[in-house]
């Protein structure tokens, strides 16, 4: 990639920011030498990695980088035979430690969240924790060798600090002594070139012996060592250069196991270098707000809502741009500081940045281009003086570029055929246009002449853009427009600033007529414009209207199914309930029936019995997923004697016995006769089809002549009331029929509600003459005994 190309674009200073994300000077010199790739294969790696650690500054908020330095220079001085000083060894040690720690992150992560290539890159990263390990036990954080590096070290420095701890307390004793203090400038013991002296004023200079090491600049004071400590000074001396030496030792040593292990570390540098850099893209990536692009490599690139990112996200004014499927090169048109050239870098910038693994500052479902090289021909066009030598820095420049593109090239030129005659300069213009969209490379061009505007109109695979400007404020909006030329706006301009309308007349009149007519064309196409923008923003908001309303209304459906789904399932646990238990009750009743049939030979027959099992499970409610057993049954024109009915208002089956009038008839109902309206009747089956089964159900009924066997008693002990009151109707009637002039009801005492009860029904009953309760040999009050009429 040309480096003159990198520096119009500004990528440098993408360069910068993004230095600013790396955590150490391994990635910063990384990123020096970035430069983007023509390869499409690695392109789409370095943006995969890039990815990568961008989802890792979202779930980890970045990775640990910390202790790692860039220990290259060391490293390659121990391989060659070098001894390290502490500080050096410390940070060799403290880069082995980093690298670990982050290696273990990165394998960590790698569990919950795919990060293929940052865990390929940290494997290359060595542990080495031996050599860690002997380093830290030599050296402590402040780069100290600590006395248990070795035992002779620790012998020497004991025997140091008891030296000099012998020499000073010699010194203090003397600065002590009262004829010595007066000798003095001060009373206390300093140090001069490694050995302990005392500040003695000038002129008792010759009242000790010794060595004189020092004075002050005024010479007033002399730093002598007294002869009584020249001998401690000295073996204090001998200590220390023998520990200078076991020092050297040890250093000697640990740096020879770095040198072991130099072309390891070498390689893990390189990974983590390769790994900060990383991790600075996604820093700068998550600080411009920037999104993955969809890469390709057949030329096309869609732009959404790109930004220029060394402008100020607060004024920037994003570009919407699609270059490479229906046309292969833009000309954008427009008058001077409207955003064109702003435009044309933005965009050869964009597509920098993704071919070198960076994100970039645009909407999701941007796709650049992976070119094999990028070319730029952007001057400064903003000073009016054009002349010769500027024309032909141009054309030199664009020599270059047709001499080294190629089909697979993105080119920008800003104000090509600028500098000379506008005459010549549109023809030259034209001519370069069309020999590189010839070639098939991809291109986009500013100009401010006229001509293009008509060329780009009438050939295939070319379109106009313009730069947006507010004739209302007199001032661009920095909108790129693709498919609309640029108007000149320079009467409306002078107008609107107060020009005379008579010179402004004149100079329209001086513009030839196709000029005026493009020109007319340019301010439909325009007026259009605006009106379908202003359309489509009015679209957008009434669609983005109906998406909420249908969202809500999806929402409200979805509550009112579930609450739906809720009652109907709770609908259907009570009736589940509900059926078990008149099932359980039926069974009861029918287990009792039995008993009192063996009990006390009520004369019920077997089949009576499942008929009322029957009837009872007839009586069950229909559960959701079961159509109710309906087939067949209808409303009927006329009910006749004998058809088999159903009382909706009873669920019940029975017969009907006789038709008493148009609204009422008599019905069946197993041992009951009741009075029921047509109205609440259904037809089950008609009366010539049931004939046959219907006598022997009213051979069945419980009429009874005087031949047939009556009891004289009716024992009640046990039912409810209601089974009661029934039993007691019959037993009446049965016993009426039988001539019977009393008869006995057993009731037992218990609470006395049975009693209570059937007591009240005799009252009113019309076959009871009187009742009273049973004398003492008939049972007491567990009986009544019925006179009958």
């Amino acid at each position: 990639m040309n480096k003159k190309v990198l520096q119009t674009l500004d990528f440098s200073a993408i360069l910068y920011k993004c230095a600013h994300h790396a955590a150490t000077s391994l990635g910063k010199a990384r990123l020096e030498q970035l430069l983007p790739s023509g390869d499409f294969n690695e392109v789409k790696q370095r943006l995969q990695a890039t990815e990568e650690a961008v989802n890792v500054h979202r779930l980890k908020g970045g990775a640990p980088f910390g202790g790692i330095r860039d220990i290259t220079a060391p490293v390659h001085r121990a391989r060659i035979g070098g001894t390290l000083n502490p500080s050096e060894l410390f940070d060799v040690a403290n880069t082995i430690s980093g690298g670990r720690r982050l290696k273990r992150f990165l394998a960590s992560l790698h569990e919950d969240y795919a990060v293929p290539l940052l865990v390929a890159l940290s494997e290359q990263v060595p542990e080495l924790k031996s050599t860690e390990d002997r380093i830290k036990s030599c050296i402590d954080d402040n780069a100290y060798v600590m006395d248990s590096a070795s035992p002779e070290l620790a012998r020497l420095r004991s025997e140091l600090r008891s030296s000099e701890t012998r020499a000073r307390e010699r010194l203090e004793q003397m600065v002590r002594t009262p004829s010595i203090q007066k000798m003095l400038q001060e009373n206390l013991v300093t140090i001069r070139g490694d050995r302990y002296v005392i500040p003695v004023k000038q002129e008792y200079r010759g009242h000790f012996g010794g060595m004189i090491h020092d004075q002050s600049a005024s010479g007033a004071t002399l730093f002598i060592e007294p002869e009584a400590v020249v001998q401690l000074n000295n073996r204090v001396r001998e200590l220390k250069l023998k520990e200078e030496k076991e020092v050297e030792k040890i250093l000697q040593m640990l740096t020879s196991l770095v040198a072991e292990v130099a072309d390891e570390l070498l390689g893990g540098l390189e990974a983590l270098a390769e790994l900060d850099f990383i991790f600075a893209k996604a820093g700068l990536a998550r600080e411009m707000k920037a999104t993955l692009p969809i890469m390709n490599d057949r030329g096309f690139i869609k732009i959404k809502r790109g930004r220029h990112p060394i402008i100020d996200p607060d004024k920037v004014v994003p570009i919407e741009l699609e270059l490479g499927n229906r046309y292969a090169t833009i000309i954008v048109t427009g008058p001077n500081t409207g955003g064109k050239t702003v435009s044309l870098k933005t965009i050869g910038l964009l597509s920098l940045m993704a071919m070198s693994g960076l994100f970039v500052p645009a909407e999701e479902g941007s796709q650049l281009c992976v070119f094999d090289a990028i070319y730029a021909d952007i001057g400064d066009e903003q000073s009016i003086e054009q002349s010769l030598s500027t024309f032909s820095s141009h054309m030199t420049n664009i020599i270059s570029i047709l001499r080294e593109m190629t089909p697979k090239s993105l080119v920008l030129l800003d104000e090509l055929g600028a500098g000379t005659d506008p005459a010549e300069g549109s023809a030259l213009a034209i001519a370069l246009l069309e020999y590189m969209h010839t070639m098939g490379c991809r291109i986009v061009a500013t100009t401010h002449y006229s001509e293009l505007k008509a060329y780009a109109y009438d050939r295939e695979g070319i379109i106009n853009a313009s730069m947006e400007f507010d004739i209302q404020t007199l001032s661009p909006t920095y909108r790129l427009l693709v498919g609309v030329p640029g108007r000149s706006n320079a009467f409306a301009i002078a107008e609107r600033l107060g020009l005379a309308r008579r010179i402004i007349d004149h100079a329209r009149g001086q513009v030839g007529e196709e000029d005026q007519r493009v020109e007319s064309m340019i301010a439909t196409l325009e007026e259009n414009r605006l009106t379908a923008e202003a359309e489509r923003h009015t679209a957008e908001q009434q669609r983005r209207e109906a998406d909420m309303l249908r969202a809500r209304l999806e929402a409200q459906q979805r509550q009112f199914d579930e609450q739906r789904e809720k009652l109907l399932e709770q609908a259907e646990r009570e009736a589940q309930e509900a059926v078990a238990k008149a099932r359980r009750e039926a069974d009861e009743i029918i287990g009792e029936l039995r008993r009192m049939q063996r009990e006390a030979s009520l004369g019920f027959k077997e089949h009576q019995l499942s008929d009322a099992k029957h009837r009872l499970e007839q009586a069950a409610p229909q559960l959701r997923g079961k159509k109710p057993a309906a087939k067949g049954r209808q409303k009927p024109d006329k009910l006749t004697a004998g058809d088999e009915v159903l009382v909706t208002n009873l669920r019940q089956k029975g017969h009907i016995v006789e038709i008493i009038n148009d609204h009422e008839a008599t019905v069946q109902l197993g041992i009951m006769k009741m009075k029921v309206q047509l109205a609440d009747l259904e037809l089950v089956k008609p009366a010539n089809k049931t004939a046959q089964k219907a006598q022997p159900q009213r051979a069945a009924s419980l009429k009874r002549t005087r031949d047939e066997h009556a009891r004289m008693e009716l024992d009640l002990r046990g039912a409810n009331l209601e089974e009661a009151i029934i039993e007691v109707d019959r037993f009446l009637d049965e016993s009426y029929l039988a001539n019977f002039g009393s008869v006995s009801i057993i009731h037992g005492k218990g609470t006395g509600v049975l009693r209570a009860g059937i007591q009240d029904f005799l009252r009113k009953h019309k076959h009871v003459k009187s009742y009273r309760i049973g004398s003492f040999n008939e049972g007491g009050t567990g009986v009544t005994v019925v006179e009958l009429k």
